[in-house]
């Protein structure tokens, strides 16, 4: 009798436990799995509201006080992460969907002791929260320069999702909003504080150089068919609301990612994170990309951007001329997202996906005992030998590259450390591992890709470009 009683009040207060799973099922499969995957340590934090493991007394006696705007799928894994880092208090939400994200991401807080104010409107959660210290905006790219500029003006630091915006003149303002209130602005490329990235730009690329010149790149992020996003049915935004936000339809709110204009298409949604890197460990931007793609499978009255694209960005590096080969494929998953660096002494091959990472060494290569011995590098792992291996090698064969581990092991949920860079730099701590200016580089070379496949031709690069 007790358990029809509870189903009978849940049905009243009209989001039920079949909602809620059916709305999770429209979620990207990226979210909906870090959503779930932190399911068992919010579980066992559910009395605090903080991760047990590196907590400070001093963080959670001064708590920063932490607003969230935008609370889709994106916003979800950013709050997964944040629920694990000691001395946030969440003050705020604000989301459009406020019959379903809204309310879902404010009822996940109260498990944690924390009751915040809900809110559709952001100029109204901005005029009206005057105590904020952090605002997180997780909205489309569109909407990233609004909320972020007007936070930062408000005196409020800001970390705002990749990409920083669909279009460069308003990505440029929130530097110079940055700048001019003096107030932090970090973009999520998350990799730029990943434990395992670190270590190997920091000890296998600047310091000890291993691979040696790196003279190519190659990088992609494949994913299966995935039918359009959609959304439950009682939950729908009457049209005049969405229209209010700029949206046409319910089908462009939950799918904005492929429509001009609100976002990027994959090669923004996936490639920014790569192509980011591609700079980072070369240390230089582009100077030219030539791309190919377009809508090739999906159905095109559905979407404007590309389902496909395959590119190539050329480097003009301190130690010469290289190419990087870029792409996103969004019918099949084969092989997964990674990103390869190949020099004359061997290759890195890196992922946020843990099993992806391996470091091999040319044959022909230094031996690396020194690294070895140094811990930058684990011992080389001891190939399986079969009757296959012992065969003669045709003479236009290499021989094989030896394969190497590095001694770095993480299982946070992969935006943790950026966020907790973001953190303590608001506290004086840390120098932002992302900050406005480095994603603007970004947000220059990646959507030139989308203009580089309309135009059909190379596309140069002026170092003027990148440069705010």
């Amino acid at each position: 009798m007790d358990k029809e009683i509870k189903k009978e009040e849940r049905r009243k207060r009209g989001f039920t436990r079949r909602d809620f799973l059916q709305g999770l099922a429209t979620f990207p499969v990226l979210g909906a799995f870090a959503w779930a995957a932190g399911s068992a340590n919010r579980k066992r934090r559910k009395t605090t509201g903080t991760s047990a493991s590196s907590t400070s007394e001093e963080d959670n006696k001064n708590e920063l006080n932490v607003a969230l705007v935008g609370a889709g799928a994106q916003g979800s894994v950013l709050l997964n992460s944040c629920l694990l880092i000691p001395g946030l208090r969440f003050k705020a939400v604000c989301d459009i969907w406020t019959g379903y994200n809204l309310k879902r991401a404010a009822g996940m807080l109260k498990k944690y002791n924390q009751d915040v104010n809900s809110y559709e409107d952001f100029g109204e959660m901005l005029e009206k929260e005057k105590d904020l210290d952090v605002v997180i905006v997780a909205t489309p790219d569109f909407c990233h320069a609004r909320h972020t500029i007007a936070s930062l003006e408000a005196g409020i630091n800001v970390y705002c999702e990749k990409e920083m915006s669909n279009n460069l003149e308003e990505a440029r303002k929130m530097v110079l909003a940055s700048q001019r209130t003096g107030k932090l602005l970090q973009i999520g490329h998350q990799r730029r504080s990943n434990p395992v990235y670190r270590h190997i730009y920091e000890k296998l690329i600047k310091e000890t150089g291993i691979i040696g010149r790196i003279t190519a790149i190659n990088g992609q992020w494949n994913r299966s068919f995935q039918p359009d996003l959609g959304w439950p049915a009682k939950y729908e935004i009457p049209a005049d609301k969405l229209k209010k936000y700029g949206f046409d339809s319910m089908h462009q709110f939950r799918n904005w990612r492929w429509f001009k204009g609100l976002g990027g298409g994959p090669i923004v949604d996936l490639g920014s994170h790569q192509i980011d890197i591609y700079s980072w460990f070369t240390g230089v931007n582009p100077s030219s990309v030539l791309a190919s793609g377009g809508i090739d499978f999906y159905d095109r009255s559905t979407r404007d951007w590309y389902d496909t694209i395959m590119s190539v960005f050329e480097y003009n590096a301190d130690s010469g001329i290289l190419r990087a080969f870029y792409q996103t494929i969004n019918t099949n998953n084969s092989q997964g997202y990674f990103e390869n660096f190949m020099g004359e002494y061997g290759t890195i091959t890196i992922s946020e996906s843990a099993n992806r990472v391996g470091i091999y060494r040319e044959p022909s290569s230094p031996a690396w005992d020194e690294w070895v011995n140094k811990g930058y590098v684990t011992s080389p792992l001891i190939p399986q030998v079969t009757e296959a291996s012992e065969a003669v090698l045709d003479v236009r064969e290499s021989v094989p590259q030896e394969k190497y581990g590095i001694p770095v092991n993480f299982t946070d949920p992969y935006h943790k450390p950026h966020l907790e860079n973001f953190f303590n730099a608001v506290r004086g701590r840390e120098k932002l591992n992302c900050p406005g200016e480095t994603g603007f580089e970004t947000a220059v070379a990646v959507l030139k890709v989308n203009d580089a496949v309309e135009k059909g031709i190379t596309l140069k690069f002026n170092p003027e470009e990148f440069k705010v």
